[in-house]
């Protein structure tokens, strides 16, 4: 029987793997909320945030070092309030701080230590501190120290410093809006920038670190298909490739993991991440539409495979990480050594799979082997003179062998709380997936997901952040609602149920009532009831997820050709002339922006399938057309839905519209003719 703990502090009653993860730290931790502000005021202490997320390989670290150790943990309840944050349940605490630290030492990251004022003013924060002085740094008990007399006898300075600050970090949330007008001017700027940074040899933009830039591909696809670039498609289809038969792929179970450390896409950060994946796939199975070429098609059915293996909730919602350490050791379950490969599939088959995927005595990650894809399959078959038969069968027959014998090794953390931003990003890939492979399973995983979130993440008619062992907790933020919005309106045109067209458009009004800013423009991050924090801010930046704002424009633009409604067209207009200059300076920071810009710009088309779409749906979802919308109906006006009013069969039998800007070509009733009407300019 395992014996009491040691010590348990005020995150045990959490749902949060991570907080839960620091519950019998030695440390006095409180999670984020009255309880550990009042103390700070009735103890005039001072407040240590220390915000991260349950993947995250520095967390454990510093965890280890310092949350573990008594000593450490002696200066830290004598002299402050803990408060320990899960970036992922409360972004709108780590923006408001990250920024802060970003500010004011140039650089941000996680774990990140914060030291606040009783009423939450920052005066001083980092991300990593070591438990000794070494890297150039301060050991975290000298900053302890410091901070603590500080606080003792430079209070003043202190507060000149907090107030000061705070003051910047209000202006940053003041939009300004751009006098001129939206062009494909500035998507021709855009499109140069990345030109400028593509990496021709490795793909990609830029140097190492490398972290897959989903949004910016899709952007290039869109404008390959509005402006006919080839080079736009290259630069897609070649990192595409590049990533794919990279380390940063896993070449056996499937899934991409965080970014790359290098240049090359070799060497990964091993923790898989839902948003990452979501967006990949929906770039892998857009270029499959593009190219037509399987591979890409291949590469987004085992990332989708391995979500629903792997990070799917029995009652359909979506798991957001699995960690990058198992055993303690970061990629252990990952890597392989030769004589492992060997004992597993033989010489014969071994010597052709170490080949083609990389593996050598000398290994490529610390003396162990990541499999990567360093040959085309002609390429090895002419170097180790074997048939390509040959080959592609001791492949397949390895990567099964392994992938079992792996399934048998300790497998890494998974973090099993459900959120409801990440979960829209995945149910939009899951939907579009299966209509453009024609996968009922996956659309069925999509039916799943979205019914989980509709029933399981809202209460009172407002969605809820996170959800973990049946608890659903926390407002949800600005791109909670963005994406999850975007993925029933994704699901209403796959599935024809109007029940998502319905639930996606109270979304979009609940996001102009509570989040707009009438005085700047711009949807805040948080809602007008919100908690209220230091700043209430807002956030433009397309990072690792797309941000709110650019996933409301994609929202609103799309409800706009649906509904006929010009008002969510006039906020998602207002959002990109926000944005406007900042795109221009930064391009690569604003990819889901400049993806809804392509949108709003380009030559849409309506597509209204009446009766039983049967052969219409693979016709309509075989090309990649970014700027199509697609209505079911079955003839009944009463839908409420504009492009389904007046839409009937002809003589009884399936039919299908194509219209633009609701003035429609004459209607058709074969998949032949509705192929050729789409092939029309």
């Amino acid at each position: 029987m395992q014996g009491r703990k040691k010590h348990t502090n005020k995150l045990i009653d959490e749902t949060s793997p991570y907080l839960l993860q620091h519950a019998h730290n030695p440390v006095d931790w409180y999670p984020w909320g009255d309880e550990a502000f009042e103390r700070a005021r009735l103890e005039d202490k001072p407040v240590l945030v220390s915000i991260g997320y349950s993947a995250c390989h520095w967390c454990h670290v510093m965890e280890h070092e310092s949350f573990e150790d008594e000593k450490t943990a002696e200066i830290m309840n004598a002299n402050f309030v803990n408060i320990k944050v899960d970036m992922e349940e409360r972004p709108d605490v780590d923006k408001i701080y990250m920024n802060y630290v970003q500010m004011t030492t140039g650089s941000g990251g996680w774990p990140m230590n914060v030291f606040l004022t009783p009423d939450k003013r920052p005066f001083f924060g980092g991300t990593y501190f070591p438990p000794e002085n070494r890297y150039n740094m301060p050991s975290f008990k000298r900053v302890l120290t410091s901070i603590a007399d500080a606080w003792a006898t430079k209070r003043d300075e202190l507060m000149f410093s907090a107030n000061e600050v705070l003051g910047e970090m209000r202006r940053l949330s003041i939009g300004e809006i751009s006098r001129d007008g939206l062009s494909t001017v500035q998507l021709d700027h855009a499109f140069e920038h990345f030109v400028r940074y593509f990496d021709a040899k490795n793909g990609g933009f830029g140097g190492a670190p490398k972290f897959p830039p989903a949004m910016s591909l899709e952007f290039l696809l869109r404008y390959h298909k509005r402006t006919g670039s080839a080079n736009a498609l290259e630069m897609v289809r070649f990192t595409c490739q590049k990533m794919a038969h990279g380390g940063i792929y896993d070449q056996l179970g499937g899934g991409f993991h965080r970014y790359a450390v290098d240049a090359v896409w070799l060497v990964p950060h091993f923790e898989k991440m839902l948003y990452d994946n979501a967006q990949l796939a929906l770039v892998y199975l857009h270029l499959f539409q593009a190219t037509k070429d399987e591979f890409y098609k291949r590469i987004a059915t085992e990332i989708l495979d391995y979500v629903r293996r792997e990070m799917t909730h029995p009652d359909g919602g979506f798991y957001s990480t699995q960690d990058a350490d198992s055993e303690g050791v970061e990629g252990k379950f990952f890597v392989w050594t030769p004589e492992e490969i060997t004992t597993l599939l033989g010489a014969d088959d071994a010597r052709l799979f170490n080949f083609y995927f990389d593996v050598s005595d000398e290994g490529n990650f610390e003396e162990k082997n990541i499999l990567n894809v360093r040959y085309t399959l002609s390429e090895a078959s002419e170097a180790l003179d074997v048939g390509t038969d040959r080959l592609v069968g001791a492949l397949e027959r390895g990567r099964s062998i392994l992938f079992e014998k792996r399934e048998k090794r300790i497998k890494p953390f998974r973090d099993e709380k459900v959120i409801t931003a990440w979960n829209g990003l995945m149910l939009s890939a899951f939907a579009e997936a299966g209509a453009i492979l024609g996968r009922a399973d996956y659309l069925e995983t999509a039916v799943r997901n979205a019914e989980f979130l509709v029933g399981e993440l809202t209460a009172d008619g407002r969605f809820l952040r996170t959800w973990k062992d049946g608890r659903a907790k926390l407002n949800a933020y600005l791109e909670d609602y963005a994406n999850v919005g975007c993925g029933l309106l994704d699901l209403f045109q796959v599935s024809g149920d109007a029940r998502y067209f319905s639930e996606a458009k109270s979304i979009a009004d609940r996001l102009i009532e509570s989040f707009w800013d009438d005085a700047g423009g711009g949807f805040f991050f948080t809602a007008d009831d919100h908690e209220e924090l230091i700043v209430r801010s807002k956030d433009y930046f397309d990072n690792a997820t797309p941000s709110g704002n650019s996933a409301a424009a994609d929202l609103l633009l799309k409800l706009s050709v649906i509904s006929g409604d010009e008002r969510y067209e006039r906020f998602a207009v207002t959002v990109l002339r926000v944005v406007s200059q900042q795109i221009k300076r930064y391009p690569s920071g604003f990819g889901r922006a400049l993806s809804a810009l392509e949108f709003h710009l380009g030559a849409k088309r309506e597509i209204a399938l009446i009766g039983d779409p049967g052969e219409f749906d693979a016709v309509v979802w075989r090309e990649f057309d970014p700027f199509r919308v697609v209505v079911k109906g079955d003839g009944d006006s009463s839908s409420g839905i504009p492009l389904l009013e007046g839409r009937e069969m002809i003589n009884g039998v399936p039919t299908a519209y194509v219209c633009e800007k609701f003035v429609c070509r004459r209607p058709v009733t074969t998949a032949e003719d509705l192929a050729a009407e789409l092939l029309e300019k």
